[in-house]
């Protein structure tokens, strides 16, 4: 027998919690195999491809293109086996006879009555769609019929109901009631067979996603308003009602607020262009990696004690080293060494002497936990705007090693293509800011770490070499720290063993 099931958006781990839709990978209509990717949506931390644990036809999409919506919401309805012409729409509810129309009985042998796991086998699921996500039992099924069926509709009571197109009734315009601004429809002869029944006390009365999108762009709570449509079904004109209302309303308002802030003896009519020729502000909604940004980094304004010092270190030989690495050409000849992979491995060098560093806060024991081994984070500005890809176990590579994976994880920050694992589990963050053409900065925390590391941009400067005045590579190297797991002393002593070695590389050559 035809199923229609629901798919949900799933966990996708790392404590995200919703997700915006980027890019739909099927259109209504389209037959999807099981674990077919069938759309693409952004978090946090990450864009994601969502694959679908079931394969069959898609029968509704819920979301447009950037709508956000939470883990656990429906995402699209797809046929498993279904006839042609059949649409989600209406529950469908098992009554006592199951013999017409091909309605499933309900006693304890039925097949619609048996759990949400052999449902979800039967219907070919794979039940693995991300990490941190099982196929769960499916949700109610929904289903229309095409109009040219409607007169098999059953009539016995708890068999399907269905609903048949009917034209959107007049608005009328005039409020009931006790319930300013509500549209209420017109008197309309008889109501169509087969519409839904009121909902009095459950989910609210509308199909289209688009009445629902429309309605979540203005703020309209759609369980206070009254549908127009058959049976109280809300329709587009009841939001658009709702929406002209609700701009009265603030216009009244603002009109009021003016004609109260105009001066004794000034009309409203002269008062009224000056005040309308201020430009409204803009407002920016704080979500995707913007919001997870704000969220971590006022976490750790607020949770960690941090102070930052900072020191100029001549770079001139580290340079040297460098041009030196990527000119060795024959056996010795490798991939070409990068600025941000030496200064990667000083970072894994010098938190071996200093383990402080390169640990955490559990505030709940009251404990500094060390942890054991590095997994490095660098700093990577993207079009999504500012990520921080790790680097796994840091502490066991080397310079070429770690330039490898830097390469690599910055390619795919720069696609978008990074899975929130490649976004957590940092000991410490190595940021690069010199890129952007500026000196110094007092770098925040990436909380929940202890320490972060700045390294300004590298440039000609004067400089005192072997007690003359000359030209050398200047950097800044800013280290800020939380105070709680260790003092000045260990910091400065971090960051000097730092500007040791970006002065002479050789003073690695210790630890290799």
């Amino acid at each position: 027998m035809a199923q229609v099931l629901e798919f949900k958006l799933p966990d996708l781990g790392e404590g995200l919690t919703e997700a915006e839709i980027v890019r739909w990978l099927v259109e209504v209509g389209d037959v999807v195999a099981i674990d077919q990717p069938v759309v693409e949506v952004e978090t946090a931390k990450a864009m994601v491809e969502v694959p679908c644990p079931y394969g069959g036809v898609v029968t509704a999409r819920f979301g447009e293109e950037g709508t956000e919506l939470p883990v656990g919401a429906p995402l699209l309805t797809v046929a498993v086996g279904a006839p042609e012409g059949l649409e989600t729409s209406g529950p469908v509810t098992p009554g006592p006879s199951g013999a017409r129309n091909g309605s499933a009985p309900s006693g304890p042998s039925s097949p619609s009555s048996s759990s949400g796991s052999s449902a979800t086998e039967s219907s070919g699921g794979s039940g693995n769609v991300l990490v941190g996500y099982g196929t769960g039992a499916p949700a109610a099924r929904r289903r229309r019929i095409r109009p040219d069926r409607l007169d098999r509709t059953p009539t016995l009571s708890g068999a399907l109901t269905v609903e048949a197109p009917v034209p959107e009734a007049p608005v009328s315009e005039a409020p009931e009631s006790g319930a300013p601004g509500v549209p209420v429809p017109a008197a309309s002869s008889t109501a169509a067979p087969g519409s839904v029944a009121p909902v009095s006390d459950g989910p609210v009365p509308v199909v289209s996603p688009l009445v629902r999108r429309l309605a979540r762009q203005h703020d309209i709570d759609l369980r206070r308003l009254t549908g127009s449509g058959p049976d109280g079904l809300i329709l587009r004109a009841d939001v658009d009602c709702a929406i002209r209302q609700a701009e009265e309303t603030e216009a009244a308002k603002t009109r009021t607020a003016r004609a109260a802030a105009a001066p004794t003896g000034a009309s409203p009519a002269a008062a009224s262009p000056a005040a309308s020729a201020a430009p409204a502000a803009e407002r920016i909604p704080l979500r995707g990696v913007r919001g997870a940004v704000a969220d971590k980094l006022s976490r750790s304004r607020t949770e960690i004690p941090d102070a930052t010092c900072w020191v100029d270190a001549d770079a001139t030989e580290l340079m040297a080293v460098r041009a030196a690495m990527n000119a060795a050409t024959g056996p010795s000849a490798g991939p070409k060494v990068s600025v941000l992979a030496l200064l990667a491995r000083i970072c894994t060098a010098a938190l071996a002497r200093f383990p402080e560093l390169n640990s955490t806060v559990d505030t709940e024991a009251r404990e500094i936990v060390r942890l054991p081994g590095v997994h490095l984070g660098f700093a990577a500005q993207t079009e999504r705007g500012l990520v921080v890809p790790v680097v796994r176990d840091a502490h066991t590579r080397n310079t070429e090693s770690i330039g490898a994976e830097i390469a690599r994880l910055t390619e795919l920050a720069r696609t978008g293509k990074l899975s929130p694992a490649q976004l957590t589990g940092g000991t410490f963050t190595l940021n690069n800011y010199g890129v952007f053409g500026v000196d110094g900065s007092t770098p925040i925390i990436n909380h929940p770490e202890a320490a972060m590391l700045g390294v300004g941009r590298i440039m000609p400067k004067p400089w005192v070499y072997q007690g003359e005045l000359a030209v050398r590579q200047v950097v800044q190297l800013s280290l800020s720290f939380d105070h709680r797991v260790c003092d000045g002393g260990t910091a400065g002593g971090f960051l000097r063993y730092v500007a040791d070695c970006v002065e002479q590389p050789t003073v690695l050559l210790r630890t290799l």
